[in-house]
């Protein structure tokens, strides 16, 4: 400071350059050069000593505002650097001090914040080390996924420990899904070894076709029957391929030896099926049935029946389904048409023939016409409907009950017009 032409409480001019005083453990400092006035340039860098202490002020305000006050001793420790290096006349110990005392309190935070995250980790190492040597392979990855994003969102250990709590988790985690891998691509290869054993019997099913002696080719085919049902599961989506192309080869070599042998197939109806071509049978005749009221009586017994027949869905008959339903529908819309010619026309019984025909016939149309009516007002409220949902399934499945009912109206409208025109106007 010898020399200096102008003097300050914290600085100093000499040789026209400006010098902060040496403060703490520090040096004096030139911190610029005067451009215009001695005087000018000191003020300047008081001046700007206003900004150092706004920004320690307006830290120390986001800490206490902040919830995870933790994350604000980086920033801290950048201001305090900047500050120590920062051009500008002022009392700079006070500052630093302020920092020190920000500093002192986030420590305190972190260090409890840290031993709350090190009691986590260590409650979630001991959740893992308890499945992690499952072989419920998919339940417990999802786990030990749910248990890495806790892992992930809970903060930092001490560095003390960090390597030790880190390396025991992700230990863990890769000892599983190491062992889950090398599972899956063992499964693999047996799954692969099964496929090629399921390539070879078809092969070789394909070959017993064109062998010469019928005896031995089916004493073969026999065999590779058994040694199909011998080498196990592979996935559905393959299985039902493979066991395509290995049927079509062994019901073409029995279609050949029986033609051969002259061994006539009957083919074996499932009892259940047989109990419901009965009841398709009973109520096509129930249909033509002069007292249809008592035919509605019997068909709503049968419903009943029909529904205690548990047919698996591969085995169901559809041709046989549609002429039970066919029947009864048209049973129940016979009945219902009779009850409002019962009710409209007490006399009816006594017209003749052809004029109950043409009354028929003009009371269905009526019904067609009203039914066709309310189905356009379901359609228009059916738009947007998703199946898949329980609620919107049921509607389309009323709209669809609907339509199926019209259509047996129709035809049974259309048998009215041609027994009108059989007996003539």
């Amino acid at each position: 400071m010898e020399n200096a032409s102008l003097v300050d409480e914290y600085g100093y001019v000499k040789d026209g350059k400006v010098f902060l005083k040496g403060y703490l453990n520090f040096e004096d400092r030139q911190i610029g050069e005067v451009k215009r006035t001695e005087q000018e340039a000191l003020d300047y860098f008081k001046n700007r000593f206003i900004i150092a202490e706004n920004k320690v002020a307006q830290l120390e305000k986001d800490i206490e505002e902040a919830q995870n006050k933790g994350s604000y001793l980086t920033k801290l420790v950048q201001l305090r650097k900047k500050l120590l290096g920062f051009d500008a006349l002022g009392d700079f110990p006070p500052l630093l001090d302020r920092l020190d005392t920000q500093e002192d309190i986030l420590s305190g935070l972190i260090s409890v914040n840290q031993l709350k995250n090190l009691e986590i980790k260590r409650a979630l190492i001991a959740e893992a080390e308890a499945i992690a040597n499952s072989t419920e392979w998919r339940e417990t990855a999802d786990a030990l996924q749910e248990i890495k994003m806790k892992w992930i969102k809970t903060g930092p250990v001490d560095k003390s420990v960090e390597a030790e709590v880190e390396g025991r988790f992700q230990e863990l985690l890769d000892g599983f899904f190491t062992r889950r891998r090398e599972f899956f691509n063992e499964q693999n290869k047996v799954i692969q070894e099964r496929l090629d054993k399921y390539d070879e019997l078809i092969r070789l099913a394909f070959r017993a076709n064109r062998l010469g002696d019928l005896d031995a080719a089916f004493q073969e085919v026999r065999r590779l029957n058994n040694a199909w049902k011998q080498v196990g599961e592979v996935p559905i989506k393959k299985s039902g391929k493979l066991y395509k192309s290995f049927k079509k080869a062994t019901t073409a070599f029995y279609a050949k030896y029986n033609d051969a042998k002259g061994i006539v197939i009957v083919p074996k109806i499932d009892p259940r099926i047989e109990q419901q071509m009965k009841m398709a049978d009973e109520a096509e005749k129930l249909s033509k049935q002069a007292d249809i009221f008592a035919a509605a009586e019997r068909a709503k017994v049968l419903l009943n029946s029909w529904k205690e027949i548990r047919v698996p869905f591969k085995l169901q008959d559809k041709a046989v389904n549609e002429r039970f339903r066919a029947a009864c529908d048209k049973i129940f819309e016979l009945s219902y048409l009779g009850r409002v010619l019962t009710r409209k026309y007490p006399a009816f019984e006594l017209k003749s023939q052809s004029e109950q025909i043409r009354t028929k016939i003009r009371e269905m149309e009526y019904l067609v016409k009203r039914e066709k009516s309310d189905l356009q007002f379901a359609l228009q409220d059916a738009d947007g409907l998703d199946p898949n949902k329980d609620e919107d399934k049921q509607i389309l499945n009323k709209i669809n009950t609907q339509k199926r009912k019209i259509a047996m109206k129709e035809t049974i409208l259309r048998e009215f017009q041609k027994q009108l025109e059989t007996v003539g106007y």
